[in-house]
């Protein structure tokens, strides 16, 4: 692995500035900041030391296979399509692999050890997806988490060679921003929290 890229945000600013960027440039990503979120993600919380997450990094021709899954999936949610429109559907359905230069799949990978708890594998896996978002905005990088029913559907399994018990748990579309990232919104903390004292 390269050195990887010494992060100078300050952790508040990159998770109050964080937004997602769905629009982004064809830009080739050097693999070095590509490995840098890697490492990032890489050090998510998990209990019981598990480490669940596998990462897949499409770029290129890579994409390829994505789109082919979108394709399939879009296919079969469409049996009384005519020929015509399911092309014009699988194409469309194809084009969502090739909208950042950049796509990592996050899976999770539960472990079946004792006391290890399903749910919490879910979370740990959740938790590299959070680290990955904030150190793509930390770099200068734009991202989004895609999920939905196509992420969660057996041809995406198929994709990523996992197993009855893992799943995908996001798409992470990354490249240089290309849209204007607007401020975020969000209701107090104090709306949302209950103060239990006695």
């Amino acid at each position: 692995m390269n050195q990887l890229i010494d992060i100078k945000m300050p952790l508040w600013e990159a998770i109050k500035d964080r937004r997602s960027v769905g629009k982004v440039k064809q830009d080739p990503v050097d693999k070095q900041l590509i490995e840098t979120l890697l490492e990032a993600a890489n050090w998510a919380p998990s209990h019981h030391a598990t480490e669940p997450w596998r990462f897949f990094v499409m770029t290129g021709g890579g994409r390829q296979a994505l789109a082919d899954a979108y394709a399939d999936i879009a296919a079969e949610a469409a049996p009384h399509a005519s020929d015509e429109e399911l092309q014009a559907l699988r194409r469309k359905a194809g084009d969502k692999a090739f909208r950042a230069p950049v796509v990592i799949a996050i899976a999770v990978s539960p472990s079946t050890a004792p006391k290890v708890n399903r749910m919490e594998e879910f979370a740990a896996a959740h938790s590299a997806v959070q680290n990955m978002l904030l150190t793509a905005h930390a770099l200068g990088l734009g991202a989004i988490w895609r999920s939905g029913e196509p992420a969660y559907h057996p041809r995406m399994k198929q994709v990523f060679g996992l197993n009855e018990s893992e799943a995908v748990v996001g798409l992470i579309y990354i490249g240089y921003p290309d849209m204007q990232q607007l401020p975020g919104k969000r209701k107090p903390a104090a709306d949302k929290t209950v103060w239990m004292t006695e």
